[in-house]
């Protein structure tokens, strides 16, 4: 362990949400190895929780505070580490500010710990894994020391400190709510990566953009002259006043190559990783190797398998009707119409209206998964005049696609909504689906 071991031991640290996916315990194990004294509080129970607590169950310095949170929990410590999600306005991080107590989110304490070494961070409301990734995989094979983080399953940010040294990268995926761990801590990263603005967590925003987009706009706020901003396609030249350069990328600045990733959506993701290649002085032979080569993340249109000449797409991080309207364009075609669409789930408070034109134009079958959101649009998609149907459960949606499809059809689940409620977060339910489609013959 490092020096950081001094830094946190013996602190109390109030922990506001444990969750599920893996990236938080990967933080409150970090806290715990350094000596600090723990407290997890999350509105989750016991039960809820019980894999991530299981987890962690070595660490005697961990103490839990489940389906609940109080106010006392929240003024005798050193600081609160914040989970993403968790309203800004909160009740009880307003109780924490009111007794002096440090408001801390992940990634940002990162960044001021580990001030030596650069960090790219993206964002954007579309595209932000894709082109995390491709960044990665770039500098990686540029012999650059680079690091993954942020909003990455998987990953998580303080135990970085053991690993980084003076002059490494660490390329960040950051969500509008881990940027506001920057926006409390009045920094940015040293190279930014918009890659585009479209609605999304209204619920959270309660309806409002220019909130969601203050957010967001934390990713290049507070950069330095020398620092840089790049611009995807869908955003370039409508910022101004930014600190530092900006760099807007361009789909003409893509050479012509052979370029597995589909879709007009990966092209913009492909000019902006090329532009934070080309800002670190990466030659464009290191990249197009890497780019040609890519493919498509987990989750994200990805090709899953064809069965009985059906293609089978897993888009389950398609949680906005944006998100499903570029896989239909991606995959549609119009005269065949091919395409059975598995669609539903929890509600954002999201437009419909764009998503509702392509399904006319590119869907046959849709299959609904239950959820609030569901029964939101239920009575728009009657009037779409496209064959409905519903189901009470994921593996009985999926299997009714399969019995509508025939050859030559495209299987597209890509659901947009949120997946809370029937599942535990996005990626759960992916690999349920995944679990139904290897059982198809």
């Amino acid at each position: 362990m490092t020096n950081f071991s001094s830094y946190f031991k013996g602190k109390k640290v109030t922990v506001v949400g444990l969750g599920l996916l893996g990236k938080r315990l990967g933080d409150i194990a970090f806290l715990a190895e350094c000596g600090a004294e723990v407290l997890v509080t999350d509105l989750k129970t016991e039960k809820d929780l019980a894999s991530s607590i299981n987890k962690l169950k070595e660490y005697k310095n961990i103490k839990y505070v489940l389906g609940e949170h109080r106010l006392e929990d929240f003024e005798n410590c050193d600081f609160v580490l914040k989970g993403q999600g968790v309203a800004l306005d909160s009740p009880y991080i307003a109780h924490a500010r009111s007794k002096g107590i440090p408001i801390e989110m992940d990634e940002s304490l990162f960044a001021k710990l580990a001030p030596k070494v650069k960090i790219v961070g993206v964002t954007g409301t579309r595209g932000k894994s894709t082109v995390t990734m491709l960044i990665y995989e770039i500098l990686r094979a540029g012999g650059i020391r680079v690091h993954l983080g942020g909003n990455i399953k998987g990953t998580a940010a303080l135990p970085l400190l053991k690993e980084v040294k003076d002059g490494d990268i660490v390329v960040f995926e950051l969500s509008s709510w881990q940027l506001q761990g920057f926006g409390e801590a009045k920094i940015s990263p040293h190279i930014s990566v918009f890659t585009n603005f479209m609605g999304d967590h209204m619920n959270y925003y309660k309806n409002d953009m220019e909130k969601y987009f203050s957010d967001k706009s934390y990713i290049y706020k507070f950069q330095r002259k020398n620092d840089v901003l790049i611009l995807g396609p869908q955003i370039k030249n409508m910022i101004r006043g930014v600190p530092g350069k900006i760099v807007n990328a361009d789909l003409n600045n893509v050479p012509k190559w052979n370029i597995k990733l589909g879709g007009e959506h990966n092209r913009e993701n492909i000019a902006c990783a090329l532009e934070v290649a080309r800002v670190l002085n990466i030659p464009d032979q290191v990249s197009q190797k890497v780019i040609e080569n890519f493919q498509t993340p987990p989750g994200r249109l990805e090709f899953v398998k064809e069965v009985n000449h059906v293609k089978i797409y897993n888009d389950t991080n398609s949680s906005t009707p944006e998100a499903t309207t570029v896989a239909l364009r991606t995959l549609g075609n119009s005269v065949k119409k091919n395409i059975i669409l598995i669609m539903g789930g929890s509600d954002k408070d999201l437009s419909f209206g764009d998503l509702y034109k392509y399904i006319i134009r590119y869907v046959r079958e849709v299959v609904l998964i239950p959820g609030k959101g569901t029964d939101r649009v239920l009575p728009d998609l009657k009037r779409l005049k496209v064959s409905l149907h519903t189901e009470k459960d994921l593996k009985s949606v999926v299997e009714r696609a399969y019995k509508l499809s025939k050859s030559g059809d495209i299987l597209l689940f890509s659901p947009a909504f949120t997946s809370f409620g029937m599942f535990e977060n996005e990626y759960d339910r992916g690999e349920k689906f995944m679990e139904v489609v290897r059982n198809l013959k």
